[in-house]
């Protein structure tokens, strides 16, 4: 196994309609009772407030991480020495063909052809940031996964507060609540000059579970050694204190609604108390 000192060197439409379920359609379940390491879901945001270069250096921050010889190292040193891999891009929804459905990998072949699939995705982006959304959808496809795993990780990244459809808060507890574990990347590169604190909002209101932590990216060399970093973490199953960089500040606590509060002359019928 990889202990903690080689890994830290390893260095829809903003007028949707609410995503109380996810747009994309269900996928084909894997073969029952496949044993795994980790079920991980990766969600990653292309929302229109994400630049060209930016979603450019995150689409080849997960290429190069899953093709790396450290996250090979790592998938091979787990007990069964293979984990169950899902992807999705979302922004104010999931759409059918953002999604690459669930695939094994144990080596450098598997993970070879599931970069490949994330690098031929066309480039896209649409409008809105449903973090709540993203997280029912990849809650979705874990609860449609068949495969005997020891633990479930949804990785998502994204560089907005959410402002479409649930509270995050209610879809983060639900996952919880199954026992799937929360990681995030939140992106800090171009902030706003309105929402300057998304490493903390991530941390209080996006993850969670035993053993979440948050890696903030906050500067654009950033991207490719922390996503590497992050997917070693994941499959490993090891965190820390040193995994999760962001200093939380209990007198002055984040407010998990003010993505929808700063949208609020949108309706949403979640939020009736926002148009008061």
């Amino acid at each position: 196994m990889l202990d903690a000192l080689s890994l830290l060197a390893c260095l829809a439409c903003a007028q949707a309609a609410p995503l109380a379920a996810p747009l994309a359609g269900p996928l084909a379940a894997p073969a029952n009772g496949i044993a795994v390491d980790v079920e991980l879901v990766l969600a990653v945001d292309i929302s229109q407030s994400m630049d060209e270069n930016e979603f450019a250096l995150q689409r080849a921050g997960y290429v190069e991480a899953l093709r790396h010889p450290d996250f090979i190292k790592a998938v091979r040193s787990g007990t069964t020495g293979r984990i169950a891999l899902a992807y999705f891009e979302w922004a104010g929804t999931v759409r059918d063909d953002a999604v690459i459905a669930w695939q094994v990998i144990d080596g450098t072949e598997s993970a070879n052809a599931f970069a490949d699939r994330i690098e031929a995705r066309p480039f896209r982006s649409f409008r809105g940031t449903s973090i709540s959304g993203a997280l029912a959808f990849g809650t979705e496809l874990l609860d449609e996964a068949a495969f005997d795993a020891t633990r479930s990780v949804i990785d998502i990244s994204g560089d907005g507060p959410n402002n479409i459809g649930l509270p995050v808060t209610k879809t983060r507890d639900t996952a919880v609540a199954k026992g799937i574990v929360i990681n995030g990347l939140p992106i800090l590169i171009s902030l706003s000059p309105t929402f300057s604190h998304l490493d903390r909002y991530y941390a209080e209101c996006v993850t969670g579970g035993a053993g979440s932590f948050v890696l903030p990216i906050y500067a654009a060399s950033e991207f490719t050694t922390a996503i590497r970093r992050k997917l070693i973490l994941e499959v490993s199953g090891i965190a820390g204190p040193w995994a999760r960089p962001v200093r939380i500040d209990a007198a002055a606590p984040i407010d998990c609604l003010q993505g929808e509060r700063d949208r609020r002359f949108f309706s949403d019928p979640f939020f009736p108390e926002l148009d008061r």
